[in-house]
């Protein structure tokens, strides 16, 4: 098991920046892959970046050159860093830890609101 909770959400006014923060408990040295995914009000779950175990990352086009994502390892955290936030990156956050099988673990989310 799994334990993921993110934190660091809140208002903030376009063009502004937030930075996500992604802590993990439990059986973490089965994790590989970890996530960033958003959820806007009546749409669906989309990825926003990962990163590998490896260091490798990935971005949702969207996001490409505002965001980056970032593990430590060490402290077993995974971060999400937003520049030039726009209202439409309005969205609940979610953490996600891939474990082996592949096994999925979320978060509970976080509120990000971009309004001036």
């Amino acid at each position: 098991q799994v334990q993921v909770v993110e934190s660091g959400g809140g208002l903030v006014q376009p063009g502004g920046s937030l930075r996500l923060s992604c802590a993990t408990s439990g059986s973490i040295d089965t994790i590989y892959d970890m996530g960033w995914y958003r959820q806007a009000p009546g749409k669906q779950r989309d990825l926003v970046a990962i990163i590998r175990s490896g260091g490798s990352t990935n971005y949702a086009d969207s996001v490409k050159g505002r965001f980056t994502i970032s593990r430590d390892n060490a402290k077993n955290k995974v971060y999400l860093q937003m520049n030039s936030l726009k209202p439409e990156d309005t969205a609940v956050y979610y953490c996600n830890a891939k474990t082996r099988g592949p096994i999925d673990y979320w978060g509970q989310g976080t509120q990000v609101t971009v309004s001036s």
